[in-house]
């Protein structure tokens, strides 16, 4: 991989550009117009667990989110076109020190029509896909064999979308039947389709570097044409569960490169899961950070 010379910028939970109009703040990302063609996405520090945005912001979180998405993007445009617009930054954000504010974690991209899902695609037993087998024998209203473990990997790659929560409030995981009824079948269909084929392709390049994706998450949209569009992220930390080839067995909730080492953390806790969040101590900080960076080094170095 080749080392970007962009200087680090300073942790954000929150970016402020006055140039341009912020239409929306999710999570994670700031979203603002660019034209009407166009839009920024500056993804911060912020981190989210059980939907819930965290006060303190993760040092280097938002451009290894940026940079591991560039990644996938780049790599799976055969599977299906990406959001990433070829307009520059320097013409998005004209003025040098808000462009340098956010250089390593903005990426400029093309307007399109969101689709009110989420894409999840699950490889392993994990999560709450767990407590679903748990209590029903299967996902999302998929039947799964009999006798399965915490984390064993599954027959097959399944799809087992989710609602798209607004902020501060919880996905709901749902029956594909459901995502019919809220997009129509054939658009349901190339989802499921478009999603197990990114997930394969990634979590096979993925074990040979390491790491298993147990997990993932995506968003699409859709343009005038209604192209099937990958938008928002890619394959990353914050949508995905990333466990160490080396130290995996069932059983157990394995050790991750991602948010779940701060969702564990705050299972310890008195905290009722709604806003507003806990504070992390700076060593769960720190090592959270240090996850991040360790699962962009492998899967880019």
């Amino acid at each position: 991989m080749t080392q970007s010379t962009t200087p680090a910028s300073p942790p954000m939970h929150e970016s402020n550009l006055r140039s341009l109009k912020r239409l929306h703040q999710g999570k994670v990302r700031d979203i603002y117009a660019v034209d009407d063609r166009h839009m920024l996405i500056v993804t911060t520090d912020r981190l989210s667990a059980f939907d819930v945005v965290l006060p303190d912001p993760i040092p280097g979180k938002g451009r290894v989110l940026t940079s591991i998405s560039n990644f996938w993007f780049g790599r799976t445009r055969h599977i299906v076109p990406n959001h990433i617009a070829d307009y520059p930054l320097e013409r998005a954000v004209p003025d040098a020190a808000e462009r340098a504010s956010i250089a390593d974690r903005a990426m400029v991209v093309r307007r399109l029509k969101a689709l009110p899902v989420e894409a999840v695609v699950r490889g392993y037993l994990i999560g709450s896909g767990w407590k679903d087998y748990q209590s029903t024998g299967g996902i999302c209203g998929i039947r799964l064999p009999a006798g399965l473990r915490m984390a064993d990997k599954l027959p097959q790659p399944i799809f087992t979308p989710s609602t798209k929560a607004e902020r501060g409030t919880h996905d709901e995981n749902v029956d594909f039947p459901a995502i019919e009824k809220a997009i129509g079948p054939d658009l349901a269909a190339r989802v499921r389709e478009t999603a197990i084929a990114l997930y394969r392709y990634a979590a096979d390049y993925a074990l040979g570097r390491g790491i298993i994706i147990a997990d993932t998450k995506f968003e699409f949209g859709v343009d005038e044409a209604g192209t099937l569009t990958l938008i928002d992220e890619a394959v990353t930390p914050d949508s995905s569960r990333f466990w160490p080839v080396d130290t995996y067995a069932p059983g157990s909730s394995p050790p991750s490169f991602d948010k779940q080492f701060v969702r564990d953390y705050l299972e310890t806790l008195d905290w009722n899961k709604t806003p507003p969040g806990p504070h992390l101590p700076a060593d769960v900080i720190r090592r959270t950070s240090e996850k991040y960076e360790e699962a962009l080094r492998r899967l880019t170095a």
